[in-house]
């Protein structure tokens, strides 16, 4: 299994030049120096003079603890500059990329360090278009961005919001974490093994009201399944998200259904649209592939939510009868017929045999056990403690990133 291909370090021992042009998005530039160096890579930084009119080098050379490049002639000890800026690292990106650069590099121009460094680089090149919608559509700018994809750059963007110059309108420069997302692709390509497949994941707590103040939950974060979900998207398949309350934002290409309680997570009926209108576990189940639960999904529910707040002076909460709520491991299991469904066990001791005994009672494919007594395991972590426990057998894990969980998970499912 490669449990190391999507995780938080998969950048580590790459170098990044990230290429900085004259755009107001030039502020963004300093996120993805950051979100680039949370994955493990070594980020270097060549501005146009332009640039420099927004943020300064300075800014740069602080978060990089590298020199800056600029001018063509700024390192005396390196009086071909361009050409090892251009050889050193593994991947260039330039974002915020302006039309001015977009037409130097599809054009062959290199009359400045960035525009050299562009045009001498053999390496990948992944660029972020961020200009006036007027510039965007603009017929020699769609020229020059179809030379440039049939050169084979990769090209991230743009989006649509408000632009610098107020319009609302296409030519924004894209979210930093999605093309941070785009230079991990190009270095690191997830294998396409799941085209085709249609994936339920269902991911974070539920919330079980009282009353319309409280409610009985538990600590899930929803990290698991929001990591699950984008390796899943990464591979190729159609993802259909069903997400309890949880504030993460959901990876790109991944349709997300937010719910509050078990019932709604496994039917539907949630935020106000009936019943079977959100294709949510058991109907997004009926054409899908493969099912993962890894909501924490709570055991049990009032029998009786009031409809107002409940008031200790004449309506104590001492005792609130409780029922239980619906399975939904055990109703998608039910359901499976040849398809595969894998679960979650949040343990605390014992926790093989546990899983092994829910592995029987659930009747799914695998149980992914988790230790959540461990300050580096389960709730609200960025790691997981984990054994596989399917009827081939149980596998202990070293402690991973979820991610990297995620990612051998799925190598799993090819084996099962």
């Amino acid at each position: 299994m490669n449990a190391a291909s999507n995780n938080s370090m998969q950048l580590e021992g790459k170098t990044i030049l990230l290429g900085i042009t004259g755009g107001i998005a030039a502020y963004k530039s300093c996120n993805i120096v950051r979100l680039l160096q949370k994955r493990g890579a070594r980020v270097k930084v060549v501005m146009s003079e332009h640039a420099t009119e927004f943020v300064g080098p300075l800014t740069f050379r602080a978060l990089t603890n590298e020199p800056v490049a600029v001018g063509l002639f700024d390192d005396p000890s390196d009086p071909i500059h361009h050409i090892s800026l251009a050889q050193e690292p593994d991947l260039v990106v330039v974002a915020p990329a302006t039309a001015n650069i977009i037409a130097k590099m599809a054009n062959g121009i290199a009359d400045d360090l960035i525009s050299t460094t562009l045009l001498a680089t053999p390496r990948p090149i992944v660029i972020a278009p961020a200009m006036n919608n007027g510039m965007w559509k603009a017929p020699a700018t769609q020229a020059n961005m179809a030379t440039l994809r049939d050169r084979g750059v990769h090209v991230v963007g743009p989006g649509s919001g408000y632009l610098a110059c107020g319009d609302v309108d296409t030519g924004r420069m894209s979210e930093p974490e999605d093309i941070v997302e785009a230079v991990c692709e190009v270095l690191n390509p997830a294998p396409q093994d799941l085209v085709g497949k249609h994936i339920v994941i269902t991911a974070g707590p539920t919330h079980e009201p009282i009353d319309p103040v409280r409610f009985i939950g538990n600590r899930s974060s929803g990290k698991m399944g929001i990591a699950l979900a984008g390796e899943a998207a990464r591979r190729g398949a159609a993802v259909t998200l069903v997400l309890g309350p949880a504030s993460l934002d959901v990876p790109r290409g991944v349709a997300c259904v937010r719910v509050q309680t078990a019932a709604e997570m496994l039917q539907g009926g949630g935020g106000g649209l009936p019943a079977g209108r959100q294709p949510l576990a058991t109907s997004a189940f009926q054409t899908a592939d493969v099912a993962i639960c890894a909501a924490a999904v709570a055991d049990y529910t009032p029998a009786a939510p009031a409809d107002h707040k409940l008031k200790k002076s004449n309506e104590p909460l001492d005792r609130v009868e409780l029922v239980e709520t619906v399975d939904i491991l055990a109703e998608l299991s039910r359901q499976k017929g040849e398809r595969r469904v894998i679960g979650f066990a949040a343990e605390t001791d014992n926790v093989v045999e546990y899983a092994q005994r829910k592995l029987a009672r659930k009747g799914c494919d695998a149980i992914i056990a988790n230790d959540v007594s461990r300050a580096d395991s389960g709730f609200g972590t960025d790691t997981n403690k984990a054994w596989i426990v399917s009827t081939a057998g149980t596998q202990e894990l070293p402690v991973l990133t979820k991610p990297q969980l995620a990612d051998t998970i799925f190598d799993l499912l090819q084996n099962l």
